[in-house]
């Protein structure tokens, strides 16, 4: 469920406020032209909420990717990991490093291959990090790959652009690798129409990323933006104040939106569960539920859930309408052909598989009735 659908006066009043407090948009200075920092205000909220010492806003989930694996190391020749079922700002995040992309395989749960995983280090002991992609509302093995990663001395970025919320042992996903993404662009679970967070425990990697995000100053204190000095070569992705200022809205309202997503997702999980296999939580995991994710044995079939669901009008979800965006299989502009053929077990799976978009304009009777008639006809 996007949080767009949750905008209400809140937002409005959020960004009327900047206004009213001195109009200034920039993140940094002008420090006699405002009363707030609203950039700096959401960070800290961020960090509060996911439970890490350090938050770095920017903006956009892919520009959260790239400054997590150049803070942790990654550069012109470094071997990256991450799974086929992933979007396409993984990859391109890997690639605009120098680093080359190794497609690991998803399981039947449409999750990392730890078997894979473990297949691809025998070939690639020099591994610089994994990406683990949390897709559609759900955690991957994180367990595992946080075990696999020590064992190893990898370095481990977690994707939870897709899972905000969603949690294991009642910690946060994008709380236990170095470092963890998230991202606010219109489709997320919270949104600011566009932007992302890099999270981390690290020092270390926090002060890399707060340079790198911004042209590489150097945050001296005590001495004024303009005069402090570069301490790298970086870019320009800073949010701006009035993002920063919907964003804070809309974390406010998190735990309504996982709520409301959990009740349409359950009530679709106790009707085609008896009837389909689901994509299922692992034990001790809570998700974000903005997605409910069931397979199918035959195309025929998918194409008869697809027509039902636009009876319905209910839509799916990235699956089968975007799998193009979705699934290296289909990233021959980007990736070489070994690994594209390493992604097509994963393109089968993800084939037979749909998945059902949760929101708040649809009320869980319709999603009941939907089930009901995929039960009766498939």
């Amino acid at each position: 469920m996007p949080g767009f659908e949750w905008i209400d006066e809140s937002e409005a009043k959020a960004v009327q406020e900047v206004f009213e407090e001195g109009g200034v948009l920039f993140a940094h200075g002008w420090d006699n032209a405002r009363k707030k920092y609203h950039v700096r205000e959401f960070e800290s909220n961020i960090s509060k909420a996911f439970d890490v010492n350090y938050s770095r806003a920017v903006t956009s989930g892919t520009a959260a990717l790239k400054c997590a694996l150049k803070a942790i190391g990654v550069k012109k020749g470094s071997k990256v990991v991450t799974q086929a079922f992933n979007f396409i700002a993984v990859i391109e995040a890997i690639i605009d490093c120098g680093a080359h992309p190794i497609i690991c395989g998803v399981d039947d749960n449409l999750d990392l291959d730890i078997n894979d995983l473990n297949k691809i280090y025998d070939d690639n002991e020099d591994i610089s990090a994994i990406i683990l992609v949390h897709m559609l509302g759900i955690g991957g093995p994180i367990e595992e790959v946080v075990s696999f990663c020590k064992e190893n001395d990898i370095k481990l970025v977690e994707d939870n652009c897709e899972s905000i919320g969603a949690t294991y042992k009642g910690k946060n996903l994008g709380s236990f690798g170095d470092c963890g993404v998230i991202s606010f662009d219109h489709g997320k679970m919270i949104t600011c129409g566009e932007g992302g967070m890099i999270l981390t425990n690290s020092e270390k990697i926090h002060k890399y990323v707060v340079s790198y995000s911004d042209h590489g100053h150097a945050y001296q204190e005590g001495i004024p933006r303009g005069l402090d000095k570069k301490s790298m070569p970086g870019f320009n992705y800073r949010l701006t104040e009035l993002q920063a200022a919907v964003g804070k809205a809309q974390l406010d309202k998190l735990n309504l939106i996982l709520e409301s997503n959990k009740r349409r997702f359950n009530a679709l999980n106790s009707i085609l569960e008896k009837h389909f296999r689901v994509r299922k939580l692992r034990q001790h995991q809570t998700g974000s539920y903005d997605t409910f994710i069931f397979f199918v044995k035959t195309i025929e079939e998918r194409s008869k859930c697809v027509q039902l669901m636009k009876e319905h009008q209910i839509p799916t979800k990235n699956l089968p309408d975007a799998m193009e965006w979705h699934c290296t299989y289909f990233f021959e502009h980007a990736l070489p052909k070994n690994e594209i053929e390493s992604s097509k077990e994963t393109y089968n799976k993800l084939n037979l598989s749909i998945a059902i978009g949760i929101l708040r304009s649809i009320e869980v009777e319709r999603y009941e009735n939907l089930a009901y008639d995929l039960v009766r006809n498939i």
